[in-house]
């Protein structure tokens, strides 16, 4: 499909340019008297999120409150961003799970393949999005802060409903 270009021809003659700016600060001055704001006073006000907002991460646990993820490595092997670091153990029953689970909030795209490839739906990307630190380190999760996130979870995009409802 070919995409049309519209080619405006500059003026030949003398143009004065007094009409397009008082046009423009007209515009301004509307828009400063104007009663309808757009201005949201954030701490006070949200905006709602859509509910596939793909934010900070979250590990699901099961009942007895330990982490779902038995360290099967997928989501560490499938991350496009290499932001997950997960060591594997195994205990006396021959249950696998996780020595160190990390996951590098700095380098993270938030794409949602570790979502997606996760077997046993530990890893999940949650509805959050207000994150300040003040070190760097601060923004590597690791499992217990990982498994104390309370914010609910994305729920992915569904190729059987498109439109989302």
């Amino acid at each position: 499909m070919a995409i049309g270009v519209k080619v405006l021809d500059r003026p030949t003659e003398q143009v004065s340019y007094v009409r397009a700016m008082l046009s423009g600060m007209a515009l301004t001055f509307k828009h400063m008297i104007d009663p309808h704001k757009v201005t949201v006073q954030y701490p006070e006000e949200k905006w709602p999120i859509s509910p596939r907002w793909r934010g900070t991460h979250r590990m699901l646990t099961d009942e007895t409150g330990k982490s779902k993820c038995v360290a099967c490595g997928l989501c560490p092997q499938i991350c496009p961003a290499n932001c997950i670091k997960l060591v594997p153990g195994e205990d006396e029953e021959g249950n696998r799970y996780p020595l160190i689970y990390e996951i590098d909030e700095f380098r993270c795209i938030f794409c949602g393949y570790c979502q997606e490839v996760c077997p046993e739906e530990a890893i999940h990307v949650g509805r959050h999005y207000e994150n300040s630190e003040y070190s760097r380190a601060g923004f590597v999760y690791d499992l217990e802060r990982l498994t104390a996130q309370t914010h609910p979870v994305c729920e992915m995009w569904d190729p059987d409903d498109p439109k989302g409802e």
